[in-house]
């Protein structure tokens, strides 16, 4: 089996420490103007710190692709141009692009860069990968509308280009997610295809039916719901191996606009898998813990059917809410920016890369080391942590506590099916 490569999703350069601290080999970023996800928070990745980003991964031998996978217009090939010396700079390891005009003034402008082929083109065939790789394509980013039978295929029809596959995250209902319903439902002002998606297949909607002029009547949905228009999430990480197997070069999770916690967390399930320390079910009860609408194999088996939308719900809900990061540590004492309200005497789950405990808050002092019963949403304290069984383990917490995350214990919104026998839900 060849080494294969766990990419994730870098909404921010903060996401990317932390998605490379718990495991990803590789990050993708966007760039403001030509990015298919407009990020509003964090430390942005722009053209002033582009090539901070890519030179904090090259120090850590990990890799980052920059995405301008917009569908371009003669005004964004302008932009391109005035930018390609920022991107020369920064020197990513590959550019991810799906328009045949930002591809002419990359290879032209960008010789040295690899080219990464975007999973917007719907690449689902042999001759299509052939095509892209005789352009100069080092690596293909194949369509999410492919079996594993079918992506076995092509990775046998050509072994001589890199192959990437989803294996995780939100879906668009639109083929390969080229979409027009935002632009349209929004007056233009919110472009699918130029990273302002508003996500109307999210939305509620109910239909209507003319059966007489002047008269209409509700067609009425069924307890399901009305998200007639929303998949569930995609989570493949019970077949990373058959993946690995047959030769894909690597795993690809979506998740750019999604919180540090979904990106840690993802990282973490993923990487432990494919590092053996844990089976894929307990990696897919780990993921249950993280944001989801509820998942589904989309088209991997298959058997894509109803059952892959979410129709009661159209925002992913945590199986475990995410209460804090860890700041600062100070003897057996840790400074703590909490997200969520925490009660002195309640137990949490610890996590950090290579970490997963219970413990009990045993202390909550406030910035002035005062003595709280309670720590508020967006508030600083200190905390002391008693792990379940034993004393919190002091090598550990000394490599990793800069990393280490908090969270409530156990999986609540569990939507597991019966049959699948979940006993760990709490």
């Amino acid at each position: 089996m060849n080494d294969i490569e766990l990419l994730m999703p870098a909404g921010n350069i903060e996401k990317m420490r932390y998605a490379f601290s718990y495991g990803a080999d590789a990050c993708y970023l966007g760039m403001v103007d030509y990015s298919l996800r407009t990020m509003r928070k964090g430390e942005l990745i722009t053209r002033d710190n582009l090539k901070i980003a890519v030179d904090e991964a090259r120090r850590i031998n990990k890799k980052v692709y920059l995405t301008l996978n917009i569908f371009a217009y003669d005004n964004d090939i302008q932009k391109l141009y005035e930018d390609v010396e920022t991107i020369k700079d920064a020197n990513p390891h590959a550019i991810i692009l799906s328009d045949f005009g930002v591809l002419n003034v990359i290879k032209k402008e960008l010789p040295n860069i690899d080219i990464h082929i975007s999973t917007q083109t719907n690449t689902l065939n042999s001759e299509a990968v052939k095509f892209w790789r005789d352009l100069g394509a080092s690596r293909v980013i194949l369509a999410r509308e492919l079996s594993l039978k079918q992506i076995e295929a092509i990775r046998k029809n050509v072994p001589d280009v890199e192959l990437e596959c989803f294996v995780h995250g939100s879906q668009c209902m639109s083929y390969s997610g080229r979409c027009l319903l935002s632009d349209y439902m929004t007056g233009h002002e919110r472009k699918a295809n130029h990273g302002g998606c508003a996500q109307p297949c999210r939305w509620s909607y109910k239909l209507l039916e003319e059966t007489r002029p002047g008269e209409y009547y509700e067609i009425v949905e069924d307890d399901k719901g009305s998200h007639i228009l929303s998949p569930k999430d995609l989570c493949l990480i019970e077949y990373v191996n058959d993946l690995k197997e047959i030769g894909v070069n690597s795993l690809k999770i979506e998740g750019r606009t999604k919180s540090l916690y979904y990106v840690s967390g993802v990282s973490k399930a993923y990487r432990d898998v494919l590092d053996g320390k844990i089976t894929p079910k307990e990696g897919y009860l780990e993921l249950l813990k993280v944001g989801n609408r509820g998942y589904t194999k989309g088209f991997f088996l298959g058997d894509n059917n109803t059952d892959s939308y979410s129709y009661d719900i159209s925002k992913g809900l945590a199986g475990a809410d995410f209460l804090g990061i860890v700041l600062e540590k100070a003897g057996d004492k840790f400074r703590v920016c909490f997200k969520n309200k925490v009660n002195l005497g309640d137990i949490v789950e610890i996590i950090t890369p290579g970490y997963s405990a219970r413990a009990k808050i045993e202390s909550i002092l406030n910035e002035s080391r005062e003595e709280n019963s309670l720590a508020n949403t967006n508030d600083e304290a200190w905390i002391t942590l008693k792990e379940e069984g034993e004393e919190l383990s002091a090598t550990l917490w000394q490599k990793e506590w800069n990393w280490a995350l908090l969270r409530t214990v156990g999986i609540k919104n569990c939507k597991l099916e019966e049959e699948k026998g979940c006993i760990v839900c709490d």
